[in-house]
């Protein structure tokens, strides 16, 4: 474990102002910054950042913690990569740092070295003489060049045990191998392993900073799956990483092209498009839109034109439009996926599509009439219903309006009763999330859904005292100094597990006579749970009446609230004795 005094230098050495910027855009708000959420969509910016403090808080999905909390979840690093990302960043060197806390004692920096010897040993097999089927595949079916299979650092997987015994030659363990998904465990075989690609072409998986977090797998032949991805691992998550991203964001200030998998998107560099990234093997997610948000202003969709394709691409829309990226969908003719059309009618052709490309609007208008001929009266109303619908979801009057004269015009209805109609719904729409939104509320108050500390539930006003009390003691040292040495409150008064947790952090803090900073928790605790102490904390720190008093009357309502729990069970089984007397 580090000591205070190397991971405060750390912090001090990144501004956490400076930091998040590189992510959000903030602005001023008095003395704090405010910026739209990285963590979750949103149109309003409920996310402040503290720069005095060192701390920042999202009121909307209550992440929070510190410049190491931010680090961890926009970069999905546990807390040592996490320093080690931000020593990096300061250009300093940090003492050696060990957490082993990771699947099977394998850390992220294991898996990392692991994939790139993997992905030599990949490479030198697809460049072998005596493997030539996978180059054979590469530039023969897909038309790659060398340079191109060069500049994505292709390989191949051959049969057998290849890579599981490569990298036991290089000191790996099968623990580490298969932490990091490249080997399994035989079922039938006890102490028997082999590799998970076999027989198929390989493409590294690199994150932003240029490191190899995983591979895909592609069959040459017939066969299932055929394409086959790592899976998660301390290094890799599918849902927050997008392929070329790394050589991207180099290229892609004006406009990112989206495409479904990761050979269209290979294809696409190689003829000149090097703005193209891809999702793995999973449909897009909130975070692949907000990684986006960080490197371009707007997203031109480029999805398969089969069903589940535009399906996908519908769903792109709504994602990229709630982090406010512009987006449109590009329709390839005459072919199935980008790399086809490519192959057929040429890079120009294809940069003539992207210019032609969709808006959600006009995608979606003319999807619906596909399925609706507004030459029949009774399809042109079922039309109509969805049309007034889909331009009720525009938040934009403006919007709105231009959308309601063209659709009139073209559907020849009056422009009056179509506004009206459009009117209603948003009415509608805002009583029901009126609703939703009071519904979550009451769940939430009683503890309801809540993944840090699910015991609230039942618990809800012991588990209510004891926030008061953790927010005291984060706030205040002098408090959490007296609380500790006269033990005016012990780890058995408290209800919930979570809280508990918390209450004996802090109390190690106060006894190692170090300053209760919420910061120095950061390696006890998940991101998640990190927000909610610093929820804790911001909810004392805006309140106007912090003194003692206040905590000594937490304190008495928490022990209160077990005499009453310890009161109704002795209730309780005062009237089962009577009942089996009876």
């Amino acid at each position: 474990m580090l000591n205070q005094t190397v991971i405060e230098e750390l912090k001090l050495r990144n501004n956490i102002e400076d930091v998040i910027s590189s992510y959000v855009q903030l602005s001023r708000a008095g003395r704090n910054m405010k910026g739209l959420c990285p963590f979750h969509s949103e149109k309003t910016p409920s996310f402040t950042v503290h720069p005095g403090e060192g701390f920042f808080y999202c009121f909307g999905c209550g992440s929070g913690g510190d410049v190491i909390t931010f680090v961890m979840k926009a970069e999905n690093l546990s807390y040592p990569d996490a320093l080690e990302f931000l020593a990096a960043r300061a250009g300093i060197t940090l003492p050696s740092y060990k957490d082993t806390r990771e699947q099977g004692g394998v850390e992220r920096s294991d898996v990392l070295s692991m994939n790139r010897e993997a992905a030599k040993y990949f490479h030198a097999c697809l460049m072998d003489p005596k493997t030539p089927d996978g180059l054979k595949y590469l530039k023969e079916k897909r038309g790659f060049s060398t340079a191109l299979i060069r500049h994505f650092g292709m390989g191949y997987a051959p049969g057998g045990w290849g890579l599981c015994n490569y990298l036991k030659s290089k000191g790996y363990s099968y623990e580490q191998m298969l932490a990091a998904n490249l080997i399994l465990k035989s079922k039938k075989k006890e102490n028997t392993y082999y590799d998970v690609f076999r027989d198929r072409v390989m493409v590294p998986i690199l994150d932003a900073g240029g490191n190899v977090v995983a591979f895909g797998g592609r069959l040459m032949g017939e066969g299932q799956p055929k394409y086959l991805n790592s899976g998660d691992t301390p290094a890799f998550r599918k849902s927050k990483t997008l392929f070329a991203l790394n050589f991207a964001k180099d290229h892609c200030t004006e406009r990112l092209i989206l495409c479904e998998g990761y050979m269209d998107a290979i294809a696409l560099h190689g003829a000149g498009f090097p703005q193209a990234v891809a999702t793995l093997g999973t449909s897009m997610t909130p975070e692949h839109a907000r990684m986006m948000k960080r490197y371009t202003k707007s997203v031109v969709i480029c999805y398969d034109t089969d069903a589940a394709g535009q399906a996908a691409a519908d769903k792109a829309f709504r994602l990229l439009a709630e982090v406010g990226l512009d987006a449109r969908i590009l329709r390839v003719k005459d072919a199935k996926d980008p790399d086809e059309f490519i192959k057929k009618s040429g890079a120009h052709a294809f940069s003539k599509l992207i210019d032609e490309s969709k808006s959600r609007f006009d995608f979606k208008l003319e999807r619906i009439l596909e399925q609706h001929d507004p030459r029949m009266t009774d399809e042109k109303v079922k039309a109509l219903d969805k049309i007034t619908a889909l331009i009720a979801e525009y938040p934009s009057s403006v919007e709105r309006e231009l959308y309601i004269t063209s659709v009139a015009k073209r559907f020849e209805v009056s422009s009056g009763a179509l506004s009206s109609d459009v009117e209603r719904i948003i009415r509608q729409n805002a009583r029901k999330q009126k609703k939703d939104f009071s519904s979550d509320v009451m769940r939430k108050t009683e503890g309801y859904s809540d993944r840090v500390n699910p015991q609230v539930m039942g618990n809800v006003a012991a588990a209510r005292a004891e926030e008061a009390i953790l927010g005291l003691m984060l706030l205040k040292d002098d408090i959490a100094q007296r609380a500790v040495s006269e033990e005016l409150v012990r780890e058995e008064d408290f209800v919930t597990d979570f809280n508990r947790r918390v209450f004996l952090a802090i109390k190690d803090l106060a006894k190692s006579g170090t300053a209760i900073d919420p910061g120095m928790l950061g390696e006890q605790f998940s991101p998640d749970e990190m927000g909610r102490i610093t929820k804790m904390r911001l909810v004392r720190a805006e309140l106007s009446d912090n003194r003692f008093e206040v905590f000594a009357e937490c304190v008495r309502r928490l022990k209160d609230s077990k005499k009453t729990e310890n009161t109704a069970e002795d209730i309780l089984a005062i009237l089962e004795k009577k009942r089996k007397r009876n």
